[in-house]
C-alpha cells in the first residue's frame, strides 16, 4: 500500500489526475480511494469525484454552486471554520460520486411516463392528450393525434402537460409532431408557429384530473426551473443537455398556422411526442417537501428503502439539498456495486 501512495506522488498531480480521468465508472474511483490513505486523500483533495461526475454529466454544472454553498453552511446557517475545508471536500466527493451513479451515462431512453393534461381538446377522448404517446400517427384504421378546439385568432397559444419517468431527468431531445390530416382534402398539417418547454415540479395541491373533459389546469399550479427559448417548429434542437428536477415538463404550442377549411378556425394538432434523455436509475429518487426548490436525493439499496441522511431539512438550505450516507456504508456498498462489473 504504501508503494501505491508512493507512486502517486513519483507521477504527480497533474499526471495522476489525467490518468484517473479516463476513468468511466465512478466504481472504479471508489476502488482508487479505497486503496490507501494517500490515495484517499489525493482523490478528495483533488475534487477527482466531481470532475469524473462533471465529465460525464455536465449538465450537472448549474447545481455545482449550490452544492458546494451549502457545505458552507451549517444547519442554523452560520458559515463553519476554515478548518472544516477538508470536512466540506469530503461531502463534495460523496454527493458528486453518489450523483455520478445515479444515471447511466451510456443508455437514452423516453423519459415522458404519462400524458397529464391539455390546455384544450376539440373531441375528447378521441383527440386527447394520450394519443400523443403513441409513434405513429395511425392506430389500426384509427388517426392518432390531439387536437385543440378552435380558435379565431391564430395567436391563442395551447400547452400539453407531461409527466417524466422519475423526479430528475438529464433531458438530452425533444421531439414533437404535427399530425397532417391525411383525411381532409390537400392533406394540411395542423402545425403551431414556433414551441416553447418548460420543466419543473408541482406544488402540493390538488390538479384538475386530466380524464375529464374539460381539461383546465392552472399554470401557478407548478414551479418551472427551465424555460427554453422558443423553436420555430419546423426545426429544433435544445442548445445544450437539460437536468429536470421536479419530473413534469411543459410543452407550449405558439401560433397557429392552419385554418380548417369546414369551420374557418385555426387548430393545432400533434401527433407524437417525446422527451428523450437520461432518467434516475431504480435505486434513486428524489424527494421534494415543499415548494421552495429544494429536494433530497435518496439511495434505495436492494436491502430497503434508505434516505442518505437521518439530517433535518432546514430553511437555511435552498434549491438543492443533496443527502449522503455516511462514508463508511456508501463506499462498502458502491464496492460491492463495482465488483460485480468484474
Amino acid at each position: 500500500m504504501d508503494y501505491c501512495g508512493d507512486f502517486i506522488e513519483l507521477l504527480g498531480p497533474d499526471i495522476s489526475t489525467k490518468i484517473l480521468m479516463n476513468l468511466v465508472n465512478p466504481s472504479d474511483l471508489i476502488r482508487v480511494s479505497l486503496v490507501s490513505s494517500s490515495w484517499h486523500q489525493f482523490v478528495i483533495e483533488n475534487g477527482l469525484g466531481k470532475q469524473l461526475c462533471l465529465k460525464l454529466f455536465p449538465e450537472i454544472s448549474g447545481i455545482v454552486h449550490t452544492i458546494e454553498m451549502n457545505n458552507l453552511i451549517d444547519t442554523v446557517g452560520h458559515k463553519q471554520n476554515d478548518c472544516d475545508e477538508l470536512e466540506c471536500l469530503r461531502k463534495n466527493h460523496r454527493i458528486y460520486t453518489l450523483l455520478a451513479q445515479a444515471f447511466n451515462p451510456f443508455v437514452r431512453k423516453d423519459c415522458i411516463s404519462e400524458a397529464v393534461i391539455a390546455s384544450s381538446t376539440d373531441n375528447y377522448p378521441e383527440e386527447s392528450i394520450h394519443n400523443t404517446l403513441e409513434p405513429f400517427d395511425r392506430i389500426d384504421t384509427r388517426a392518432s393525434y390531439w387536437s385543440s378546439e378552435g380558435q379565431n385568432n391564430p395567436a391563442v397559444p395551447e400547452t400539453l402537460l407531461y409527466k417524466l419517468m422519475t423526479k430528475m431527468c438529464i433531458v438530452t431531445e425533444i421531439h414533437v409532431q404535427p399530425f397532417q390530416a391525411y383525411f381532409q382534402y390537400n392533406f394540411p398539417i395542423y402545425s403551431s408557429k414556433a414551441v416553447r418547454f418548460r420543466m419543473g415540479h408541482k406544488l402540493q395541491s390538488e390538479m384538475t384530473d386530466s380524464s375529464t373533459s374539460s381539461n383546465k389546469w392552472a399554470d401557478d399550479e407548478f414551479i418551472w426551473t427551465y424555460t427554453s427559448p422558443e423553436f420555430p417548429m419546423v426545426q429544433f434542437k435544445l442548445p445544450e443537455p437539460v437536468l429536470c428536477i421536479g419530473g413534469y415538463m411543459q410543452v407550449e404550442l405558439l401560433g397557429r398556422v392552419q385554418r380548417q377549411e369546414m369551420d374557418g378556425l385555426y387548430y393545432i394538432c400533434i401527433s407524437h411526442v417525446q422527451a428523450v434523455g437520461r432518467p434516475l436509475l431504480p435505486r434513486f429518487d428524489i424527494e421534494m417537501p415543499d415548494s421552495s426548490g429544494r429536494c433530497a436525493l435518496k439511495y434505495l439499496p436492494e436491502t430497503g428503502k434508505r434516505t442518505l441522511s437521518s439530517q433535518p431539512l432546514t430553511r437555511e438550505t435552498v434549491h438543492l439539498l443533496v443527502f449522503v450516507p455516511s462514508l463508511q456504508d456508501y463506499y462498502r456498498e458502491a464496492q460491492e456495486v463495482g465488483n460485480k462489473c468484474y
